[in-house]
């Protein structure tokens, strides 16, 4: 009976550490603005012929339930400050009743980042899906992972799963 019980509780043990060291501390939920960031960036980065004179980036932050305005101020003063042009929060149906989309040439003068999906998994890592949009002939699909490392969330993986 001792010796059952000295195996179960070292047996509890390994387990508790293995456990623990697969865990880094990171609540995932309260780093949404720099997971949006990473994965947003990875796409932006996709396709660099879509970015070609574009005149301001709309981010489709309509599915982002869990982040506050203020992650969401973050998320477009890094896109401003980076890539120099105009950054709004804005869907497709908002863009076009704004002017910027063109039915001449079925066209936005910027480009249209959107996330569709995303998945919190285990081990600090989150998968998402999302789009890059210029026109009907000009847009590509992305997914990838983000992962939290080195104390910061930089995307692991992406790869382009479709393009018009």
């Amino acid at each position: 009976m001792v010796l059952k019980f000295r195996y179960f509780s070292i047996l509890l043990l390994i387990a508790g550490l293995l456990f623990s060291s697969c865990n880094t501390g990171v609540k995932p939920k309260e780093h949404l603005a720099e997971i949006y960031t990473a994965a947003l960036d990875s796409i932006m980065e996709q396709d660099e012929a879509l970015s070609h004179e574009m005149a301001f980036i709309a981010i489709d932050m309509s599915e982002f339930d869990d982040v506050d305005e203020e992650s969401k101020q973050e998320i477009l003063s890094y896109f401003n400050e980076k890539y120099q042009v105009d950054v709004m929060d804005a869907t497709f149906e908002q863009l076009k009743e704004k002017g910027f989309y063109d039915p001449g040439t079925l066209s936005l003068d910027g480009v249209l980042l959107t996330i569709e999906k995303v998945e919190f998994k285990f081990n600090n890592t989150v998968f998402f899906e999302g789009t890059k949009y210029r026109s009907g002939l000009g847009a590509v699909g992305v997914e990838g992972t983000v992962h939290y490392k080195n104390n910061e969330w930089k995307t692991k993986e992406v790869k382009q799963t479709w393009m018009s």
